[in-house]
């Protein structure tokens, strides 16, 4: 399948990165023209537009910062819906509202092509190595043609029903991911203060019931200082505003989200916009006057994981022991 890839930013570089690596015939656009030189040296085609991509590729993805970034590429001057034809593929890996997708799904289907919402979790450090988790929301039939794409640039594929789904379930990994992180800043400053040695309450909280992705994962970059993880705080903000817009329209009362948007949006104005999302621990470390740093952990993360062909997560209707069936696939 012969596939266009528009925006080559953090996770959109490492997505079209594992599209490159297993041979697909590819063609790129971004705005940063040095980006798109260095997927050509490696083999892929460039484009100068969305419309080229749109007239050339019968599947064309989008990984955008924001709604209002995609809408741009899709609808704007040179867009992709002037070329867009029957019976091609529009697949938005970007995180947005299931509003927004379903807008520009009726605009897509309205030209006898098919759209996908197919947003990705698990890092940056799993998109490199193709290993990170994909939801697929989508006629069924479209996602089994989507499958071999889908397969090269995740390990775990989930179809999550209609057209918008996936996009809802996103948000809400986000929203539980952000929770998990303030959460974790908090422990460890309390341990800080409590006096415990900060590798010993890595490893306490690592082989409890308090472990999770987000505490082997950003804890680790928290405690060796650079708390980079190639996620940035207005990213956040953005994440958290489109869960808190899914619940207001479900008419859900929610109290930890709009906290979490106030401490993130504080995090914002002392930081900046592009400061990493686990700096947030800064505010802690302010309060009480020290840094919460130990020796021997990586500047950033890395997955070891083998690089393997992606399946999909078949969705179990029936647990054997509800109490304790919680393994990871």
């Amino acid at each position: 399948m012969k596939t266009g890839f528009i925006g080559l930013g953090n996770a959109g570089g490492n997505l079209a990165g594992s599209l490159l690596r297993n041979g697909f015939d590819l063609t790129v656009l971004d705005l940063d023209r040095t980006r798109v030189d260095g997927f050509v040296e490696r083999g892929a085609s460039g484009a100068e537009t969305p419309e080229e991509i749109a007239r050339e590729c019968e599947l064309v993805i989008t990984c955008l910062p924001s709604p209002e970034a995609s809408a741009l590429v899709l609808e704007g001057r040179n867009g992709v819906l002037a070329a867009l034809s029957k019976g091609q593929i529009w697949a938005e890996m970007s995180t947005t509202s299931e509003s927004e997708v379903l807008r520009l799904g009726k605009l897509v289907e309205a030209l006898g092509a098919h759209p996908v919402d197919c947003p990705v979790s698990g890092g940056c450090h799993r998109a490199a190595t193709g290993n990170i988790s994909i939801f697929a929301g989508c006629e069924r039939t479209v996602f089994e043609r989507m499958m071999p794409v889908l397969s090269a640039m995740g390990r775990r594929i989930l179809h999550t029903g209609r057209l918008g789904s996936a996009s809802i379930l996103k948000v809400v990994t986000n929203y539980l991911a952000t929770a998990n992180l303030v959460s974790l800043c908090e422990a460890l400053a309390t341990s800080k203060r409590a006096g415990m040695d900060l590798n010993t309450a890595y490893e306490a909280i690592r082989i409890s019931s308090g472990n999770s992705f987000v505490h082997e994962t950003e804890s680790q970059v928290i405690l060796n200082g650079s708390r980079n993880i190639n996620f940035t705080m207005d990213l956040v903000v953005k994440d958290l505003s489109l869960f808190q817009e899914a619940a207001d329209r479900a008419g859900v009362p929610l109290e930890l989200s709009p906290l979490l948007l106030k401490i993130f949006r504080e995090g914002e104005r002392k930081y900046g916009s592009r400061e990493w999302s686990p700096n947030i621990v800064r505010r802690l470390e302010e309060a009480i006057g020290t840094s919460i740093i130990a020796d021997g952990f990586p500047s950033e993360i890395v997955d070891r994981e083998p690089e393997a062909e992606g399946r999909e997560i078949v969705v179990r209707r029936k647990r054997n022991n509800p109490d304790f069936d919680f393994a990871l696939e």
